[in-house]
């Protein structure tokens, strides 16, 4: 019998020790900043149209824009790149980039919104481009710091600004749980573009497309490693949760053949939110590619989603 109870013991031990070693590669994996490979990075077999060259060119003009920096309210050095509009203005977005991404990739859409008459604000995500950070928060810390770039933007541009929030992949999931925070009155207005529903449910997705394995228990175990590493639990993470406290309009955007996050969560996130609502569906775009499949089409929609609820 005591045979079998320490035999018992050490399997147990052996289930936990795999556990946690998997956890924390899975947390190396997908948390913590670095190249991942399971992401498109050659963009050199990629052809720009001409508008996409001028936006790069007008972007990257060091005349056009500034830097601005902030401290987190956990003592991270945030950065952002901020490009006023042409005239001045009254409307400033704040553009949230996806993951592993950064402002510089978000010429396209800071172009789109400058041409409309907007300040524009580009933040590198915690643990992205300039800002400082050891892991991707997958838009749950990030919450807190768009609530203090809202609050940079009244103090920089004055107290009357009508702000709107935009992102893209990872970025629409971070603007759409910065919904539900407590926000000032001068947001107006929310444009997400195919972000996820929650952060379990988008990991459990890849650890099934990357690994065919299922969800449990490795996602469970990989956010108890996060909340110690990074200071959150995945269930946490919900834009779901967070737009079910939203009352502000939003325009939601996705692909109908994204395979990153999944066309499904489309459906849970435009059915949370409490305020007005819009969809934008772009046939047989993938993942992040319905402004470049048709740039015409996406500049028009915007611009009167922010006509009917900003203007």
């Amino acid at each position: 019998m005591k045979l079998w109870i320490k035999i018992i013991i050490g399997a147990v031990l052996v289930v936990a020790a795999a556990l946690v070693f998997a956890g924390n590669y899975f947390y190396n994996y997908a948390v913590v900043p670095s190249q991942k490979d399971f992401l498109e990075n050659d963009t050199s077999k990629i052809s720009q149209t001409s508008e996409e060259i001028a936006a790069a060119k007008w972007f990257n003009d060091k005349k056009n824009r500034s830097e601005w920096q902030m401290t987190s309210t956990d003592k991270l050095k945030l950065s952002a790149i901020y490009l006023p509009a042409e005239k001045k203005s009254d409307k400033t977005v704040i553009v949230a980039h996806g993951y592993m991404g950064n402002a510089e990739t978000m010429a396209n859409y800071a172009k789109m919104f400058h041409d409309l008459g907007y300040n524009v604000l580009v933040p590198d995500a915690r643990g992205h481009g300039r800002s400082e950070g050891g892991y991707i928060g997958f838009g749950w810390p990030e919450r807190k710091d768009y609530v203090q770039w809202v609050d940079q933007v009244l103090a920089q541009n004055g107290s009357l600004q009508k702000i709107v929030f935009f992102g893209v992949s990872m970025g629409g999931a971070t603007v759409m749980m910065t919904s539900g925070e407590r926000l000032p009155g001068n947001v107006k207005a929310i444009i997400e573009d195919c972000g996820y529903s929650s952060v379990t449910e988008e990991l459990a997705y890849q650890l099934k497309e990357l690994f065919g394995l299922p969800s449990f228990p490795l996602i469970q175990v990989t956010s108890v490693v996060t909340k110690i590493r990074a200071g959150y639990f995945f269930g946490e993470a919900s834009a779901v949760k967070q737009l079910e406290k939203n009352t502000r309009p939003m325009l939601f955007i996705h692909g109908d053949e994204d395979t990153f996050v999944p066309y499904e969560m489309f459906d849970k996130v435009y059915g949370a939110t409490k305020g007005p609502k819009e969809k934008y569906v772009v046939k047989g775009a993938e993942h992040a590619k319905s402004y470049t499949d048709d740039p015409a089409k996406y500049q028009l929609v915007v611009k009167e989603f922010l006509n009917k609820y900003v203007h």
